[in-house]
């Protein structure tokens, strides 16, 4: 199963985006989505896309979508939230919901900052926050991750660059 893995756009499309997802069987965007309804349309044109909002997402937004999304692919445990810190230093709201799920990938965006890493402190769990997509923020490089889930093993994690903060 391949994953196309996207947060931060603050409303911004980026027209490559496409050409990177279109082998997708799902994305999943971390929040922080602004101007929800071309960005969710434009990736569900691509492939089925789940949503967590995030902070700047409207009330609305915040009525139709999770803050939280525990799913599971391919015998994979995934826990997706928009904040939720880095480890070992997990927000305490998170910090709970990783110990009782006990989940496998823990996904979040906010700080925009591009990072995968391992967690062996929480029974090997891999981290990853793909950066922010958006031109908002004080990120220089937009950024978004692909990768893919086989057999109860996330595989061929690649990072994307979009281009420079415009």
């Amino acid at each position: 199963m391949k994953i196309g893995l996207i947060s931060d756009t603050h409303g911004f499309w980026d027209d490559d985006i496409p050409k990177y997802f279109k082998d997708c069987n799902e994305i999943w965007h971390a929040g922080d989505v602004g101007e929800a309804g071309q960005i969710i349309e434009n990736l569900s044109k691509i492939a089925p896309t789940l949503v967590v909002y995030g902070n700047i997402d409207t009330p609305d937004f915040q009525r139709t979508y999770p803050e939280n999304l525990f799913i599971e692919r391919e015998g994979v445990k995934i826990f997706m939230t928009h904040i939720g810190g880095k480890p070992p230093s997990y927000n305490p709201r998170v910090r709970k919901l990783i110990q009782s799920e006990k989940p496998n990938v823990f996904i979040c965006g906010h700080s925009h900052i591009l990072r995968a890493m391992p967690d062996p402190k929480h029974g090997n769990l891999l981290y990853l926050n793909p950066g922010a997509a958006g031109n908002q923020g004080f990120h220089k490089m937009r950024t978004m991750m692909r990768f893919e889930i086989n057999k109860g093993k996330v595989e061929k994690l690649e990072v994307i660059e979009l281009g420079k903060r415009g």
